[in-house]
């Protein structure tokens, strides 16, 4: 994997990550593919919005399909027909997140499926494995995602941890090699909860393993927004500037538009899909919820300036239907409209910051988001 940056204004950058799978043109935003689709929307689809990249989870795809069909079908990337690149999650965030149906040790986690209640181990080596069978272009090192609030000590003892995690997985990867002939990049994941002592402890030990790429984790977990900003701002500042960073599960168009002018590169988060399912739907301007009884006999399409496919066949009062009917397509095309929107701000994102502009497009853009909220 090669990165490049080509332009930065201030801290903000554009740039370039080279896989095998093909380039990602940076900023840029993941749709989230947890099992390996994007819930409501197809490969064809994700295609023809320019999506670079989708993200899978190492803990759900472990569970199903399970490691020996996606070794049998030759990785995820044949197994999902998606030829892009593919970052997998090492689904330390999923484990994590089952606080009841898990015990943390030195050497791993092991949980509890929350499909059928089985016993699962998930060590460092093992996580590598997974991914190893997956074929993702770029792996994430097992973490510990810690909860918020948490005091110091939680936070320093549970990053040092996650270090020590970090360098059995870099020594895992160099042990196992890739098993579909292309590289697999591994990023490290700076955590440190809401103290930017540890996060900068974190980093340090991190940049002297010089991994490919960095992952911000932790974040978009409870803490305030402002927070979430200065820390993500923090954290990049100390990371490499010849490496990828990535702030992980973030977060709506504002909070992509903040993170990327404080020197983020790529982002994922489910709230555009998710929203969309749920028939909220974001446009340049502002908000919408399309089962409100204001759209019912509304002409106009969601989004006037929007060139996705919901936007130029459909009319406001078509979609609201679909939801009240409750009609997949209703579902679909939320989602679409949403990935679009959310693809077309790091489009944009990237040509200002080349255009040396972004600050003034960012100010002007957050202005309009905001209108509807």
């Amino acid at each position: 994997m090669r990165f490049t940056v080509e332009k930065t204004e201030s801290t903000a950058r554009a740039g370039k990550i080279e896989t095998d799978h093909g380039v990602i043109e940076t900023p840029i935003f993941m749709p989230v593919g947890t099992q390996g689709s994007v819930k409501a929307v197809e490969q064809r689809e994700l295609a023809d919005l320019g999506a670079q990249i989708v993200l899978g989870n190492t803990y759900h795809l472990y569970l199903r399909p399970g490691v020996e069909v996606l070794k049998s079908m030759g990785g995820l990337h044949r197994f999902m027909s998606w030829e892009r690149p593919i970052l997998t999650d090492s689904g330390g965030y999923q484990v994590f997140s089952l606080s009841d149906l898990r015990q943390i040790s030195e050497e791993g986690v092991t949980f509890k499926s929350h499909l059928d209640g089985s016993c699962h181990f998930f060590t460092p080596d093992k996580v590598v494995e997974i991914q190893r069978a997956i074929g993702s272009d770029i792996m994430m090192v097992l973490d510990e995602c810690t909860p918020y609030p948490c005091d110091h000590n939680y936070a320093k003892l549970s990053n040092e941890l996650t270090v020590r995690w970090a360098k059995r997985c870099q020594q895992a990867a160099q042990k196992l090699p890739a098993a579909y002939g292309h590289h697999q990049a591994l990023f490290g994941i700076v955590q440190g909860s809401t103290y930017k002592d540890i996060r900068a402890e974190s980093v340090k030990a991190l940049v002297a393993l010089n991994f490919e790429g960095y992952a911000i984790g932790g974040l978009a977990v409870g803490e305030p927004t402002e927070s979430m900003y200065e820390l993500a701002e923090f954290t990049a500042a100390l990371l490499p500037n010849e490496k990828p960073r990535y702030l992980m599960g973030v977060g709506t168009p504002e909070n992509l538009l903040e993170c990327i002018e404080r020197g983020v590169d790529m982002f994922d988060c489910v709230i555009p899909t998710r929203n969309g399912r749920n028939a909220m739907l974001f446009t340049r301007h502002g908000r919408m919820n399309i089962t409100n009884a204001q759209f019912k006999t509304d002409s106009n399409p969601v989004d006037e300036e929007c060139e996705c496919y919901a936007c130029r066949k459909f009319s406001r009062a078509y979609i609201r239907h679909l939801f009240q009917v409750k009609e997949i397509l209703g579902l679909q095309l939320a989602s679409l409209h949403n990935l679009t929107l959310y693809l077309w701000i790091m489009k944009e994102a990237r040509r200002h910051i080349l255009s040396n502009d972004f600050a003034s497009w960012k100010k002007s853009i957050l202005l309009q988001l905001r209108d509807g909220s």
